[in-house]
């Protein structure tokens, strides 16, 4: 199932830059947005071949860093993606000039030209990258580049990977920004370069990077659950054995005040069982203390399994 998730997530990720992305010049970081400016000033060569350029030094910081097992996968995902991302390039377009250009007139014979509407190519685009290269991640590689730095980052700076991802995107944005926007090192400048394009090139970073913490994280929706009652609550036991078919852990307390006995249950949920787990509380206890708060990560059984010492976590 990783592999087959890491060819997915290759697939989506190629398609976004393909089709909504190289065409109109946005450069969304990464090693990719590096091959966009690049082949901005070598039309020559494709967007998929400077990734591979950038890829395999990548590669080998990966297999002496983050260890054999995810720097087998990264390669595989690292060469996959340039490939399939050339390919897609050259089934869709007519001819090697429009294929030079990125001319989105001539894409998949125009169908989907999308030059008056840079705001919505750019949300699919990053909306793309994000899910494709969080199902990598979640497969347990990457798929070279930034998420490379941002697996390094990660595991020796201890920031997020989709805020390490984020940082780094945003120097590779400042290239384009000098390349294609303000024209620096160009051999001429009459093509359709703009620095406006930096700003749909910061969106988009910053879309693909949540799209990204969300394919990898999900919603974070867990719900944490205290109820604390002056009377036993068989009622609400019998309700999360049951019918919820989880566990909780019932814990005695006393209160501060009164120095009365008291039941205290500590409970972990989804959010859509918040609402029947209350009305169960308040019939079984009108009177009881109740607090639901937010459970950012879970492990156990059940939930998820606890991370080994030397796992990167994708957070």
């Amino acid at each position: 199932m990783d592999w087959l998730g890491i060819v997915i997530g290759c697939t989506i990720m190629a398609a976004g830059f393909v089709f909504f992305i190289n065409p109109y010049n946005i450069v969304p970081g990464g090693v990719y947005g590096c091959s966009i400016v690049l082949h901005y000033l070598f039309p020559s060569i494709q967007v998929g071949t400077f990734g591979y350029m950038f890829d395999i030094p990548l590669f080998i910081l990966a297999l002496v860093l983050l260890g054999t097992n995810l720097g087998a996968r990264t390669f595989i995902a690292a060469m996959m993606t340039p490939t399939i991302m050339n390919t897609l390039t050259l089934l869709s377009y007519p001819n090697q000039e429009s294929m030079e250009k990125l001319d989105p007139t001539q894409l998949l014979g125009g169908v989907i030209d999308m030059s008056h509407d840079l705001m919505l190519t750019c949300i699919i685009g990053a909306t793309l990258i994000g899910v494709g290269c969080g199902i990598v991640v979640r497969s347990n590689a990457t798929t070279g580049g930034t998420d490379i730095v941002g697996m390094m980052l990660q595991k020796f700076c201890h920031i997020k990977f989709s805020n390490g991802v984020l940082l780094t995107d945003g120097l590779v944005v400042l290239f384009g920004l000098l390349v294609i926007g303000l024209g620096i090192g160009q051999a001429n400048t009459e093509n359709n370069g703009s620095w406006l394009l930096s700003f749909y090139s910061l969106i988009s970073i910053f879309i693909s990077s949540r799209v990204l913490a969300f394919t990898i994280n999900g919603n974070k929706d867990d719900k944490l659950i205290f109820v604390i009652s002056e009377k036993p609550l068989h009622e609400l036991h019998n309700y999360i054995l049951n019918d919820l078919e989880r566990t909780a852990t019932l814990i005695k307390a006393q209160g501060l005040y009164t120095n009365g006995d008291k039941e205290m249950i500590f409970l972990v949920c989804k959010y859509k069982e918040v609402n029947n787990i209350k009305h169960r509380i308040k019939k079984a206890d009108p009177t009881s203390f109740v607090i639901v708060t937010d459970a950012y990560d879970t492990y156990g059984e059940g939930w998820k399994s606890l991370p080994d010492a030397g796992d990167i976590q994708a957070e």
